[in-house]
């Protein structure tokens, strides 16, 4: 707990974040400021509720954290759908960004199953 930076998980997260930043500067996305909006800030909750939960005294609170990232990542993911779908983003961007939300949920489930064992 509380080196966060070394967790693959949140490596993983701060790049996608970077990614999707990068993303929505351009191209259709970037004048549609909702969903840009929404995608931005789904993308940055991935890695900060990972940072918060790792940094906080309890595996419990990280739990919650996780969970939140976790469901940032569902989040961003049904957005990606969404701006594949009316034209916003090509089929390998969205496939990209499928591949990397599903890969961190899955280290996120790994990693809260890692820290229910450090409850009991």
């Amino acid at each position: 707990m509380g080196n966060f930076q070394e967790l693959k998980v949140w490596q993983k997260g701060k790049d996608l974040a970077v990614y999707i930043y990068k993303l929505t500067q351009g191209g259709p996305l970037s004048k549609d400021y909702g969903l840009k909006d929404q995608m931005q800030r789904s993308s940055v909750s991935i890695p900060s509720n990972i940072a918060e939960g790792d940094e906080l005294n309890t595996s419990k609170q990280a739990i919650n954290h996780f969970y939140i990232a976790k469901g940032s990542s569902a989040e961003l993911l049904t957005q990606s759908i969404i701006a594949h779908e009316i034209g916003y983003i090509n089929k390998e961007v969205y496939l990209h960004i499928k591949e990397e939300c599903e890969s961190i949920s899955s280290m996120l489930y790994k990693l809260i199953q890692v820290r229910i064992k450090n409850i009991k």
